[in-house]
């Protein structure tokens, strides 16, 4: 199904609904960020065009959300469930996957507010003796650059059996630091970048340590409950997603093998680093609110805003990407792959306008790769 909503209740043809878009404040990037251009129109047929090749390329199914300064349109395709056939919604829930990330750096940058937290202190003076190298700050943690080995590399070489082997295990974050720790380190702290999970998990230590509370605790009091997320969850180390969701399906390594129903899993190899249960709706309120400046001072959010290029498309800050689109605009959030799903979350700077696209599938680097597109439609509009 292919459908969109504008404004409040309005159900239009995809063709028809590009005709009624209200056009965005322009947006802009960061201090190294292509120059701002006028946001147009965004391309609802090229969204549609989107999902339909992600389901083509082995997706059950996909769907994006886009709130565009008060107008929301909702387009889907494929199904939620393959079982019952039953139509996938904008209105499911899924796993986030690395869209954690943001949560989590959210977390520690209001305490850094609080004056509890300093980027640029070593995380051994908050947490003694957890890594080798006291020259590791805060900062390199959140921005990637830390040098720390991300023990998931090892932990999912072989996609399925990996997967079966953590889907129902309860990990503590010190395990999963001790994982990383038993690998060399990729770089000095701070020379290089390196996407690593088990930065997030020595975040969701620190967000313990700080707050004597658990990471979902944490998310509730501080972004879910003054957000109104009624979609958002962190449950590990239970195992099932509340209310309605989209199954997830785990592509396998060989090809022309069956999907595997990865639906029901801990996340705990994850945990601060990638297990939030959240909706389309509920992550396009969380970046609008966060680029908009809702959640932390101007001063935290900028020095969230401080990229490093990645490559000529990407940069990354404190737990947030950037995107640069080929019209020129700049977008703002994460990415998430997690077993069974794939999620891109970006947001325009001044979060007037807010994307989820999410496909129930991982493992699968053309469905990837085509969910990106989605970006180019929404906020670069026909070229």
């Amino acid at each position: 199904m292919i459908s969109a909503t504008v404004g409040r209740g309005a159900v239009l043809g995809a063709v028809a609904l590009s005709l009624f878009a209200v056009p965005a404040q322009a947006a802009t990037g960061g201090p190294d960020a292509p120059a701002a251009a006028a946001l147009p129109a965004p391309d609802t047929a090229g969204l549609t065009a989107v999902l339909r090749s992600a389901v083509a390329q082995g997706a059950p199914g996909a769907l994006a959300r886009l709130d565009d300064h008060g107008t929301t349109y909702r387009l889907t395709r494929g199904v939620a469930d393959r079982t019952t056939g039953r139509p996938i919604s904008t209105e499911d829930r899924f796993r986030i996957g690395s869209v954690t990330k943001t949560f989590s750096t959210v977390v520690l940058l209001q305490l850094a507010d609080e004056h509890r937290l300093a980027l640029d202190e070593p995380v051994n003076h908050y947490l003694p003796g957890l890594l080798p190298d006291d020259r590791i700050t805060v900062r390199h943690v959140l921005s990637h650059r830390s040098g720390l080995y991300d023990y998931s590399n090892d932990m999912f070489a072989n996609s399925v059996s990996g997967f079966e082997a953590v889907r129902k295990k309860v990990f503590t974050y010190r395990q999963l630091v001790a994982l990383s720790l038993e690998k060399p380190r990729t770089n000095a702290p701070g020379a290089a970048y390196a996407y690593s999970n088990t930065n997030f998990v020595v975040a969701g230590l620190l967000i313990e340590k700080l707050t004597g509370q658990p990471v979902g605790t944490a998310y509730q009091n501080r972004i879910i409950g003054p957000l109104k997320l009624t979609d958002t969850f962190y449950v590990h180390p239970d195992t099932a997603i509340p209310g309605r969701y989209a199954r997830g399906y785990l592509t396998p390594d060989t090809a022309g093998a069956p999907l595997v129903d990865a639906t029901a899993q801990t996340v705990s190899w994850a945990q601060s680093a990638g297990a939030l249960i959240s909706s389309a709706h509920d992550l396009d309120v969380f970046y609008g609110a966060l680029l908009k400046g809702k959640l932390m001072s101007a001063a935290r959010l900028a020095e969230m805003e401080r990229f490093t290029k990645v490559n000529s498309t990407t940069a990354y800050g404190l737990g947030l990407r950037r995107r640069d689109l080929t019209c020129g605009v700049s977008v703002y959030g994460h990415t998430g792959a997690v077993q069974g799903y794939y999620t891109y979350a970006f947001s325009t700077k001044d979060g007037g306008r807010s994307l989820t696209a999410v496909a129930n599938t991982s493992n699968n680097g053309k469905v990837l790769d085509t969910l990106a597109g989605a970006l180019e439609s929404a906020f670069c509009g026909k070229q």
